[in-house]
C-alpha cells in the first residue's frame, strides 16, 4: 500500500522528486503555511510529515492523524514539537542538527554590526533626504575590542565565537556544560556565570535552545542588571526574552538596542504565546528585526530539506529509528 508524505511548507522541487520515489507526496507549494485546520485535514491520512518552524505537533494533532509514523523536522530547535507525545504514540521525530549552525552564526554577527553601527538609521538618512556628505552623526559601538558575552556555548555559540575572533573581541560565555580548558584557550573564551556575563557585556548574544528553564531568561531583572547602553542580540528563540520588558528597557534608555531574528509569537509550544510582536519593538528606532532568516541561505535550506526528506525515506524503508536527541542542548547555570 502506498504511503503518503505531507510537506507542510515550500521546498525545492528536487526534494519533492526525491520523496515521490517512495509514494504519493502532498506538498504546500506556496510561501505561506497552511492554517491549522487545513494542515490537520491534509495530515489525517499521512504516514510521514516533513515539518517546519510554523508547525506545532502536540497530542491533539497526533490523535487526529492516526497513520502518522514520522515527523521529520527541517530545523534544529524542536521546541514546537511535543516529543514525549510522539514517543508515547510510536511516532519518530527527527531534526537536522548541524546545517543551520554556520548561517545562524553569520546572521548573529550581521545583527551585531547592523545594530552597533547604526546601519538601518544610516540607510534611512541617505534615502530620506538629499545626501550632502559626511556629518558627525550616528556614532555607534564597534566590535573591535568589545566585551561580548555569549549565553549558550553549543554549536551555534561556538560558531559565533569563532567568527568574532578576528574582531579582537573579549569573549566570555556561560553554559552549564563547559568547554574543555584547551578548547576555551583555542577559541579565546573565558567562562563566567550568567550574572557576570549580563553585567559585563557590551554585546549580550543568546545562543541557547528554548526550554522551560530558559524561557524569559532575559527578563526585567536581567535587563536592569545589564551595562547601560549594552546591546542585546537574539538569533535563537523569541521566548528567551520578555519582549515587553525589552521594550520597557529601551524606552527607559537603559538598553542600548535590541536585534532579533526570532520572536515570542513563533513559539507555538507556549499556550500563552502573544499574537504578534510587541508593537513598541516594531516602533523603536534602536531595534533591528529580521523575519527568522538565520538559515535563509538557498543552498543551506535545500540541504536541510534534503536531510529531513532522507530521514523520511530511511523510515519508510524500514530503518525505524528515533533521532530526537538535540545535540546542542546547552544549559545556563
Amino acid at each position: 500500500m502506498a504511503r503518503k508524505t505531507l510537506v507542510t511548507n515550500w521546498v525545492h522541487p528536487e526534494v519533492l522528486d526525491l520523496l515521490s520515489t517512495r509514494g504519493p507526496v502532498e506538498a504546500n507549494t506556496t510561501r505561506e503555511p497552511w492554517p491549522r485546520d487545513e494542515l490537520l485535514r491534509r495530515a489525517r491520512d499521512a504516514d510521514a510529515m516533513l515539518a517546519f518552524m510554523t508547525d506545532h505537533v502536540d497530542a491533539a494533532f497526533l490523535d487526529a492523524c492516526p497513520d502518522l509514523e514520522i515527523v521529520a523536522c527541517a530545523l534544529k530547535g524542536a521546541d514546537n514539537f511535543d516529543r514525549e507525545a510522539c514517543r508515547a504514540r510510536g511516532v519518530a521525530v527527527t531534526i537536522v542538527p548541524d546545517l543551520l549552525t554556520a548561517p545562524t552564526a553569520e546572521l548573529a554577527v550581521g545583527l551585531m554590526i547592523t545594530l552597533g553601527r547604526n546601519l538601518l538609521a544610516g540607510d534611512r538618512l541617505v534615502r530620506d533626504r538629499p545626501f550632502a556628505g559626511w556629518r558627525p552623526v550616528l556614532y555607534g559601538m564597534g566590535l573591535d575590542g568589545a566585551e561580548v558575552g555569549i549565553v549558550g556555548m553549543g554549536a551555534v555559540g561556538q560558531a559565533i565565537a569563532h567568527r568574532l575572533r578576528p574582531f579582537r573581541c573579549r569573549l566570555s560565555y556561560c553554559d552549564a556544560q563547559p568547554l574543555s580548558p584547551a578548547a576555551e584557550d583555542a577559541q579565546g573564551l573565558l567562562r563566567r556565570d550568567l550574572a557576570d556575563i549580563i553585567a559585563r557585556s557590551d554585546y549580550l548574544v543568546l545562543a541557547l535552545p528554548l526550554t522551560e528553564a530558559s524561557r524569559h531568561l532575559i527578563d526585567a531583572a536581567a535587563l536592569a542588571a545589564m551595562k547601560p547602553g549594552a546591546l542585546l542580540i537574539n538569533p535563537a528563540r523569541g521566548s528567551l526574552v520578555d519582549e515587553a520588558a525589552v521594550a520597557d528597557a529601551l524606552e527607559a534608555g537603559r538598553l542600548g538596542g535590541y536585534a532579533a531574528d526570532v520572536f515570542e509569537t513563533e513559539d507555538w509550544a507556549r499556550a500563552d504565546r502573544p499574537a504578534g510582536i510587541e508593537p513598541r519593538l516594531l516602533a523603536h528606532p534602536r531595534t533591528v528585526l529580521t523575519p527568522h532568516i538565520g538559515s535563509a541561505v538557498d543552498s543551506v535550506r535545500r540541504d536541510i530539506a534534503f536531510a529531513a526528506a532522507r530521514d523520511i525515506l530511511r523510515h519508510l524503508d524500514g530503518q525505524h529509528q528515533d533521532s530526537t536527541l538535540i545535540r546542542h542542548g546547552c544549559r545556563v547555570q
